[in-house]
């Protein structure tokens, strides 16, 4: 019944997002962006609360389980500092998405008043993909529980990869799900308003927007192979791992509005995203000695220390673009 009522809520916003604030193509602006981001952060934080009571109170049976990965039933405070964690991780991790998806955009020169369109739809596939990918992991993990380890070295390599691993400045244009897409579907040159696809010469065409759409669809697929097993890293309860994923996916719109065109000035970005990567990859693999010494409060301390790792990457991303920009000045002045 707590899934029910959850999907519920999820088409309501869904429903609100499209058919009531975007019913009409139009360009999203950074105030409308971050207003609707900051909606859903205080929808988030609510339904936190709402975590702890459920849980607290072990409505319709939520918390009567042991959580496989530290062992201890989720009360209502360790259930909501697990949901809160699990959120803001998944938040990080999208930051780097909302990249990608300026650099799709901006390839095949889709015009800002569509790219809602786009993001509604991919976010949408998004949410049906990664609730799959966790049933899924879910089960897995309720029958192989060595699989947490297999998670938690793969998220430390993944770590390691994301440092070492220089930007080469790759055309999207040579992604191979374009070339992919063009050899079995005929694509129009132009856009045609909000249409993913047309009625042309009697046969069904796809039009640039329809490959936006893929290309943004599949970025998540990748993206979700490193997200999902990093809120299992958290917790294994499926249903605060499926709301915390799905709040963070529903942000993911708004984000993208908000910070595409400022993203080049975290320059620190990806060395914050592998030090959360890296501390819940090892946090996955020393669960057991975590509890041992540190107690069931763990989790908070790991909360805090993924927020502490995204203050020094911003502050310190900043910090270099000032001082940048003075050394710029100082050349001018020459």
């Amino acid at each position: 019944m707590a899934w029910v009522g959850f999907i519920i809520f999820v088409v309501v916003v869904l429903a609100v997002d499209l058919g009531v604030l975007n019913r009409k193509a139009h360009v999203v602006s950074i105030r409308e962006a971050l207003t609707f981001t900051a909606g859903l952060a205080v929808l988030a934080l609510g339904f936190n609360a709402l975590v702890y009571v459920m849980y607290e109170n072990h409505w319709l049976g939520l918390g009567n389980h042991v959580d496989k990965l530290d062992g201890m039933r989720n009360d209502g405070r360790l259930a909501a500092v697990k949901f809160f964690t699990g959120y803001i991780i998944e938040i990080s991790l999208s930051a780097d998405n909302v990249f990608v998806m300026a650099m799709i955009f901006q390839y095949l020169r889709v015009p800002p008043q569509y790219q809602h369109r786009v993001l509604f739809w991919g976010i949408l596939g998004a949410l049906i993909m990664r609730g799959t990918m966790i049933l899924l992991g879910a089960t897995l993990i309720a029958r192989y529980h060595w699989i947490l380890y297999l998670f938690g070295a793969f998220l430390v390599f993944t770590a390691i990869r994301m440092l070492v691993q220089k930007d080469t400045g790759e055309d999207v244009g040579d992604s191979a799900v374009i070339r992919w897409v063009r050899r079995f579907f005929p694509v129009t040159p132009t856009y045609h308003g909000q249409q993913f696809a047309i009625l042309q010469d009697g046969r069904r065409v796809l039009t640039p927007l329809a490959v936006a759409l893929v290309l943004v669809e599949t970025t998540d697929l990748v993206f979700a192979v490193d997200s999902i097993p990093a809120i299992f890293a958290i917790t294994t309860d499926p249903f605060i791992v499926f709301t915390s994923n799905v709040f963070a996916i529903l942000g993911l719109r708004s984000l993208y509005f908000a910070l595409a065109g400022a993203m080049e000035k975290f320059r620190y970005l990806k060395v914050s995203l592998a030090a959360i990567l890296g501390l819940v990859g090892v946090k996955m693999l020393v669960a057991d000695l975590l509890k041992e010494y540190i107690g069931p409060s763990f989790n908070f301390y790991l909360l805090g220390m993924v927020a502490l790792i995204l203050v020094i990457g911003a502050l310190a991303s900043v910090v270099a673009a000032r001082r940048e920009a003075g050394n710029d000045r100082g050349v001018l002045t020459d």
